[in-house]
């Protein structure tokens, strides 16, 4: 037994078979009939040509069946490939070419974009079709009725048994900033980042002793699968021995989710950001329900704003422990919160021993200076993205100590207490009279304005600033505001020439796991670029 994901659950299966583990709708599972129908999924792809290694994208909304897919990949030594549904054709086709499918699992409302496409990927040889409600039909292998040709059991011959903590666990980025870039971990790496949190463990069996757990996490996911914030997450909850929850509506239901809590004894609810934390708090405020299992609520992929923690609080209660971090597809699971700080240092973060902030020549900037560096983590890091050596290049650095690093774009300052302040990305930097200027210190004092809900700060080419400041911005119901009300508020927290200087006031676009849509925001603001 090594720290392959696969390993891992199964040793777990083997200490408490019957214990649960899966909660997806009406869906419940146990850790045996999870593992029993990924043997099942496993053996159909093997008897169907596919060999460790090859690539199988899997391509639907939550449900159990992505779970499944997930350790039916690992078992036969494949890697499994998250496919955005949101995604039309031309995103699709760049998917499937850079990621090298083999196979695909998608449901069958989605068959119109596979046909579209199926001719041009003949090596694209395997193809599950999932039923859901759509009525669509497919000519392809029902999910199920290939599940019923596969064996039970393990019995995984060679190459796919034994099993290497160096396969390839693989994220697909958002896209946010660029096309989806497929970050590859080793499961060694991977496990002890994002599962143990960059801490080391003894040996591959102490997961064992997590299997029995009297009390064990019952964690509701909001994240949708096909994103880093859905799956990392749920795999901690399950390979700690918990209980995954993860919603199956395709819309967001703030009361639909505070029943699952009530229900099933949740007790960690991982969100992202205000755009989930308002609506549950408000609905939470409205309609009080008992809630005694909840004990964690924890966002991920976007903070939340000193607002909206405030709203949770007063939801909840003060007996909830509220937490927050930063992590991501090419750095796991980086830092939480040390503390809430404030509009003008930003959020704070408790620096791990394999963090660090660089300079440009990738040296360290010690505790205490003013100077604003690069956010960067060593040790339990990614191998660099696939089909892509020019950004693996950019992002994965060596430093001339032999030290390999990984610095995915978040500026950050040491404070003298060896937190760090983290300011912003340098992907998102707006350049505006040779003046640098990172967008979330402005969306925090945005966000700080009572009558605004949600906001994105993006820039726009402006004839003698080269880029100005733009604020997208809903407001709460019944209220309004203006762009001089704005800018006099802003100027309490931030320098003159970060302040907006133009606004547009809109209902907010997200996407599926919850973050902003910079490049819907960008493309509003560009075409409003001379409405100054």
């Amino acid at each position: 037994m090594n720290y392959q994901l696969a390993d891992l659950f199964e040793a777990l299966c083997d200490a408490a078979p019957d214990a649960p583990c899966l909660l997806a709708g009406p869906v419940a599972m146990t850790r045996a009939e999870l593992d029993a129908r990924a043997n099942r999924l496993a053996h159909y792809l093997i008897a169907q040509g596919v060999r460790p290694g090859d690539h199988i994208g899997i391509y639907a909304h939550n449900r159990a069946e992505w779970m499944e897919c997930l350790f039916a990949c690992w078992k036969l030594r494949a890697v499994a490939i998250n496919i955005n549904f949101r995604y039309v054709t031309d995103e699709l086709r760049y998917m499937w070419s850079n990621a090298d499918l083999k196979g695909l699992v998608y449901e069958r409302r989605f068959v119109s974009h596979v046909d579209a496409l199926r001719a041009e990927f003949p090596e694209l040889s395997v193809y599950l079709a999932l039923a859901d409600d759509s009525e669509m039909d497919s000519s392809d292998m029902d999910y199920e009725s290939a599940l019923a040709s596969g064996h039970p059991e393990r019995n995984f011959p060679a190459p796919f048994f034994p099993r290497s903590d160096d396969d390839v666990y693989m994220m697909y980025t958002g896209g946010t900033t660029g096309m989806p870039k497929g970050v590859m971990w080793r499961h060694y790496d991977f496990y002890h980042n994002v599962i143990c949190l960059n801490e080391a463990t003894d040996s591959p069996q102490s997961i064992i002793a997590k299997a029995n757990n009297p009390n064990p996490l019952r964690s509701l996911v909001l994240s949708p699968l096909m994103h880093g914030g859905g799956q990392f997450p749920v795999l901690i909850c399950l390979l700690s021995g918990g209980v995954a929850c993860v919603p199956v509506s395709r819309s967001f239901d703030a009361e639909e989710i505070l029943t699952t809590i009530q229900r099933h004894g949740i007790t960690m609810l991982s969100v992202i950001g205000d755009a989930m934390a308002r609506p549950l708090a408000e609905k939470q405020l409205e309609k009080n329900y008992e809630l005694p299992s909840l004990a964690i609520i924890s966002s991920g992929g976007a903070l939340l704003t000193a607002e909206a923690r405030a709203l949770l609080k007063q939801a909840f209660g003060e007996h909830i422990f509220y937490t927050g971090g930063i992590g991501g597809s090419e750095i796991g699971n980086a830092a939480r919160e040390a503390q809430e700080g404030d509009l003008l240092s930003g959020p704070r973060f408790t620096m791990n021993p394999l963090m660090a902030v660089l300079d440009d020549d990738l040296n360290r900037i010690e505790a205490g200076s003013d100077e604003v560096g690069w956010l960067a983590m060593r040790g339990f890091i990614p191998l660099g993205y696939y089909n892509d050596a020019e950004k693996t290049a950019e992002v994965f650095k060596t430093d001339q100590q032999g030290t390999r690093w990984v610095i995915a774009g978040d500026r950050a300052r040491v404070e003298a207490d060896g937190t760090f302040a983290l300011i912003g990305r340098d992907s998102q930097c707006i350049n505006s009279g040779g003046e640098k200027i990172f967008v979330e210190e402005v969306e925090r004092a945005v966000a700080s304005f009572a009558p605004v809900k949600f906001c994105a700060v993006v820039g726009v080419p402006d004839p003698k600033w080269q880029q100005r400041v733009v604020a997208v911005v809903e407001c709460k119901a019944g209220e309004s505001v203006t762009l001089e009300a704005l800018q006099q508020h802003c100027r309490q927290f931030i320098a003159g020439y970060k302040i907006p200087r133009q606004l547009l006031v809109c209902e907010f676009r997200r996407m599926p796991n919850g973050k902003i849509d910079y490049r819907w925001a960008k493309e509003l603001a560009l075409q409003n670029a001379n409405d100054q």
